[in-house]
């Protein structure tokens, strides 16, 4: 068996609970000073807050909301050496006491340019933990390119119109998804063949825009994309297809996870589903989560939804029409606590 590139997968992406203050206050004890930052309070129906360092602190975009991205100089106001600062109008920080969590991935800083695709884009990305985050301007031309930075094709991306202020939906690639289908991260659709195409042909160094939509590429507006490739022992992207059993789907990923999406596609009326390490510690079981496409509350103890976090994977414990419905299929994305086998040979143990 190889070894892992990434022994800590922390130093790359972490989750971090916090208590809300309403006022001013530094979230601390990052190994690295992020580069994108989605927040979440735990305790309220508060809106999901997106922050990037291309777009830059204060600058907002919500992956439950449809609306152009704002600027808001009391919400999260910087990225830190070892964390970030909020301010009090921020949603995850706007009830005293309430509880919050924010996930946190380190790309490589402010952004350079990159004109490997048809389009000239602005690329932060970390080709260690296949990570980027691109910034482009749309063209309206079917067939236009826009560069990522990871030098291997990304498994997933995620897309935002960031300027048109017409509701526009976060459109989702999956290179599970059936060839051109999209999904909506805002939504519970299931996967479908948009008409035009939205992004079609990923490789390692571009991928490939469907003609003028307002989603994806519409002329001159402006867009935010994320882009998640897989990095053996530290991030897999992956399909599945449920039991509907107590004794459910082992998904292999090669590493114990501290972050996981997953989304129903073969029907529609379902949730994206969050977990991660941070926000429950009981050995392996997981059944907290937070659904990206609302601004629910964090849903405790559901055992329909309960999985195993396992030192090699992940292992479905709940019947839940949202994640292991018997025929259902599924998509996911995860990101690891610790690799299976690190660099060093050494085994890892379940939580």
């Amino acid at each position: 068996m190889a070894f892992a590139t990434i022994d800590k997968g922390s130093k790359y992406f972490t989750a971090v609970t916090y208590t809300a203050n309403a006022s001013t206050q530094n979230i601390t004890g990052l190994l690295f000073q992020p580069d994108f930052v989605w927040t979440k309070s735990r305790a309220n129906a508060y809106n999901h807050n997106n922050y990037d360092v291309i777009r830059g602190a204060t600058v907002n975009l919500g992956t439950n909301q449809t609306r152009a991205e704002s600027t808001d100089v009391n919400s999260l106001s910087s990225f830190n050496t070892d964390g970030f600062t909020l301010k009090y109008n921020e949603d995850s920080n706007y009830t005293n006491g309430s509880t919050a969590v924010a996930w946190c991935w380190k790309a490589n800083g402010a952004g350079v340019s990159n004109t490997a695709g048809s389009i000239s884009s602005t690329v932060s990305a970390n080709t260690t933990s296949g990570f980027s985050i691109v910034s482009y301007t749309g063209n309206g031309t079917g067939g236009a390119t826009v560069g990522h930075g990871l030098g291997v094709a990304p498994k997933m991306i995620i897309t935002k119109n960031r300027s048109n202020a017409t509701a526009t939906n976060w459109t989702v690639y999956h290179a599970s998804l059936s060839t051109n289908n999209q999904i909506t991260l805002n939504q519970t659709d299931g996967q479908n063949l948009p008409s035009p195409l939205m992004v079609t042909t990923v490789g390692a160094s571009t991928y490939t825009l469907g003609s003028s939509r307002r989603e994806i590429n519409e002329s001159s507006n402006t867009y935010i994309a994320y882009c998640f490739a897989d990095v053996k022992g530290f991030s897999k992207a992956f399909s599945y297809t449920g039991n509907g059993s107590t004794d459910g789907t082992f998904v292999s990923l090669g590493f114990r996870p501290a972050w996981l999406l997953i989304k129903r596609t073969d029907s529609s009326g379902y949730d994206w589903l969050v977990y991660d390490n941070k926000r429950q510690v009981e050995y392996n079981v997981v059944d907290d989560f937070l659904k990206p496409n609302l601004s629910d509350a964090e849903t405790t103890g559901n055992a329909g939804q309960s999985l195993d976090f396992l030192s090699n994977g992940i292992k479905f414990r709940g019947t839940g029409a949202s994640s292991n419905a018997s025929g259902g299929t599924y998509i996911g994305f995860a990101i690891a606590e610790q690799p299976f086998v690190s660099s060093k040979g050494i085994v890892a143990n379940a939580r």
